[in-house]
């Protein structure tokens, strides 16, 4: 028999019986939390948090960051949820999960449009791209370690790989969220590609590695 074929008649097995699902829906509640929490602490303790940011401009733009960074994380989240019962993967349609890049991208091209090309570079590139580029998913490793382990211990996925991408956006939004606290780049083109990108590249990193970390 192929190892395919073994975890699916596993995952059906399993299906059959009454998953705790109200159970395993806190202990990923309280785990995001953790890792929210471990992810600002580590911005704040390695990156600090920007000085201006009680200034108008400054504190709308953290705002935006963090919604961005929110909304990511939280369907990354209710998705992962269903992904770590055995089965899940059938009540999943993961292209609701694209819709804030695709608003945010949307909003980086009014943007662009609305401004002199003379300045696209300076908001698409910013003055901080590599710090970006590089922060978020290095923030991302610690809470991207807390929802693995979470899963692994209560869940059951039988498709390890979109659990394991769900697992990578979750941990890249919530380490964006931690990031924003240091981030002086105000423009909604960098938001979409550094952000965004970043926060994509944690979820190909959660497809890659889920098989290994989540496999039974």
């Amino acid at each position: 028999m192929k190892t395919d074929e073994l975890i699916g008649l596993l995952g059906a097995s399993i299906a059959s019986e009454p998953v705790r699902s109200s159970r395993m829906t806190v202990r990923i509640g309280l785990a995001a939390a953790v890792a929210a929490a471990v992810a600002l602490y580590l911005a704040m303790l390695a990156l600090g948090v920007r000085p201006d940011l009680t200034e108008e401009r400054a504190f709308s733009f953290f705002l935006i960051k963090v919604t961005f960074a929110v909304v990511i994380g939280s369907l990354a989240l209710w998705y992962l949820g269903k992904l770590a019962r055995p089965g899940g993967e059938r009540k999943v349609h993961l292209g609701v999960a694209a819709l804030p890049f695709l608003g945010i991208t949307v909003l980086a091209a009014v943007s662009l449009t609305s401004t002199p090309p003379s300045h696209w570079r300076g908001m698409v590139t910013g003055e901080m791209w590599l710090k970006c580029l590089i922060s978020i998913p290095i923030i991302a490793v610690v809470p991207f370690a807390i929802l693995m382990w979470v899963v692994r211990q209560i869940g059951a996925p039988t498709d390890l790989v979109r659990t394991g991408a769900m697992v990578g956006l979750a941990a890249g939004a919530l380490s964006a969220l931690g990031y924003a606290l240091h981030c002086m780049d105000d423009t909604i083109p960098f938001i979409a590609l550094w952000y965004g990108g970043t926060i994509v590249l944690c979820t190909l990193a959660g497809a890659l590695l889920g098989p290994r970390l989540l496999r039974w």
